[in-house]
């Protein structure tokens, strides 16, 4: 930044970072006091990624740890964020609340979900469902969910232990799921829907779908499983997009402070992309980006010679 801003220099942005203080609540009231996003009738999507550090050092950089990633199939150095990402009836997807892991805390990311889903309810924040991937759906998760009255498309493991009418309990992948789903008794959640995504080369992913209202449950079926599914995989592309095209993990700082403001700023950053692409000044997240490197190949070839003369013939 401190080449492209000629005016502001390294050391000015290094103490930026480290003498701010920015909490998720900033970003929350940023999105609510603008009013961009409704605070009623949303879907709120739960994941992590891993920001990605493979080469720094572990003993000089605060927060930094191994940690699996599915992407390395392994575990790799890296701090992991955890995001709750709104799809907003207004169409407008953001990011809303999120907690940066720090082992020093002595918290699992299945408690951090629970205290930052706790949290914008709080500040007023009423989604009508809630998503995650297997990870979130622990029972504590689901009881909770269901505590508030809130509905929920999560992933399930193979072996979670399910009863279909009275019948004794079995695993989840022994079942025979049809396209509209199956009505089975989750042990110690209660009665939900499962659904199986299958895959080309015979595998299946699991997934249950509750909802408050048990007539609402009878009627969801494919189309609704597919919806919540489709708005689920927001959180997915955010994440990336967030990495490519923001900076989220694009720093070089190596206290606390410091990579809490940067996350941040890098946030926002994603929230200013996302109301360009709400107020179709750009068709999509990544447009900005290649409209910009379209221009400067542009200018690169006219000023080649060679190039240059080949391109105008």
């Amino acid at each position: 930044m401190a080449e492209i801003l000629q005016d502001v220099s390294h050391d000015s942005i290094n103490r930026f970072l480290l003498r701010e203080r920015y909490e998720p609540k900033d970003l929350f009231d940023l999105l609510v006091g603008n009013g961009w996003v409704e605070l009623t009738g949303g879907i709120v999507s739960a994941d992590d990624t891993i920001l990605e550090k493979l080469y720094s050092n572990p003993k000089k950089m605060d927060l930094l740890g191994y940690y699996w990633s599915s992407k390395y199939s392994k575990p790799i150095l890296g701090i992991p964020l955890i995001t709750l990402y709104y799809s907003s009836p207004n169409g407008l997807r953001v990011p809303i609340n999120y907690r940066i892991y720090d082992k020093q805390e002595g918290k699992t990311k299945n408690q951090y979900l629970q205290e930052m889903l706790q949290e914008v309810l709080d500040w007023g924040l009423r989604p009508t469902t809630f998503t995650s991937d297997a990870w979130y759906a622990s029972k504590a998760n689901l009881n909770l969910l269901k505590d508030v009255q809130m509905g929920f498309l999560v992933g399930v493991a193979k072996n979670r232990q399910v009863r279909v009418g009275a019948q004794q309990y079995q695993r989840v992948d022994n079942l025979i799921i049809s396209e509209q789903g199956l009505h089975v008794h989750l042990k110690g959640v209660g009665i939900v829907k499962f659904f199986c995504q299958r895959f080309k080369n015979g595998s299946c992913r699991y997934y249950l779908l509750y909802a408050p209202d048990p007539k609402e449950l009878a009627y969801a079926g494919k189309a609704e499983f597919e919806h919540l599914h489709t708005l689920h995989w927001g959180i997915e592309c955010f994440h990336r997009a967030g990495k490519q095209l923001c900076g989220l993990q694009r720093f070089r700082v190596r206290l606390t402070e410091a990579v809490h403001t940067h996350v941040f700023c890098a946030l926002r950053a994603f929230v200013e992309l996302e109301l360009q692409v709400w107020h179709q000044q750009i068709d999509n997240w990544y447009a900005l980006q290649r409209n910009l490197y379209q221009e400067v190949a542009r200018q690169f070839i006219l000023e080649q010679p060679l190039l240059g003369s080949m391109a105008l013939t």
